[in-house]
């Protein structure tokens, strides 16, 4: 093989010298914690058949760092809420949240869990955020597999952005009080 069919990706912003390479330490975490999230499936309906075909070696979510599927919230950092969620499901929901560890995020899959969807009833959750602060929202009743690997990339972009002391911060610290989350 030539060396010219070969392509070199530009590297990070940083500081490049003979032998070294230097840049930030939140874009090192970053990078690190986009890569490696690890899912809490809570699923519920139909989307959770979905997400199935998504861990499935067609659409293969394994390739963006989400290969190993943990189902204790002790040992997961990315919550992804599929389905219809009654409001005596809530109070669980809420507690599997808060037994993660930080840095966590959520994702909503779905039009119920984003919305309510077509259950406007008494007894329907109408979105997850009433009871957990979300960070991306897949809609689609259910969603293609192709959604939700689109939705778990956004996330990806905002974990790889995220600062390393954001959740220290006294704005996200005011985001958990107003859910009543210590």
């Amino acid at each position: 093989m030539s060396d010219s069919n070969i392509n070199m990706v530009a590297p990070p912003e940083g500081v490049v010298g003979e032998g070294f390479f230097a840049t930030k330490l939140n874009d090192v975490v970053g990078l690190a914690r986009a890569n490696s999230l690890w899912p809490l499936p809570f699923a519920t309906s139909c989307c959770g058949i979905e997400f199935m075909a998504t861990m499935a070696s067609h659409y293969d979510l394994a390739r963006f760092g989400s290969e190993r599927v943990s189902f204790s919230p002790r040992q997961a950092d990315m919550l992804m809420v599929m389905g219809t969620i009654s409001k005596k499901m809530a109070p669980i929901l809420r507690q599997v949240y808060e037994q993660m560890s930080e840095p966590r995020w959520v994702i909503a899959v779905g039009a119920c869990a984003c919305s309510g969807g077509i259950f406007d009833t008494y007894s329907v959750l109408q979105g997850i955020d009433k009871v957990i602060p979300v960070d991306v929202y897949v809609p689609g009743c259910p969603p293609r597999p192709e959604q939700i690997v689109d939705g778990v990339m956004k996330l990806q972009e905002l974990v790889k952005t995220e600062s390393v002391r954001r959740r220290s911060s006294p704005e996200y610290q005011e985001l958990l009080a107003s859910y009543n989350i210590k």
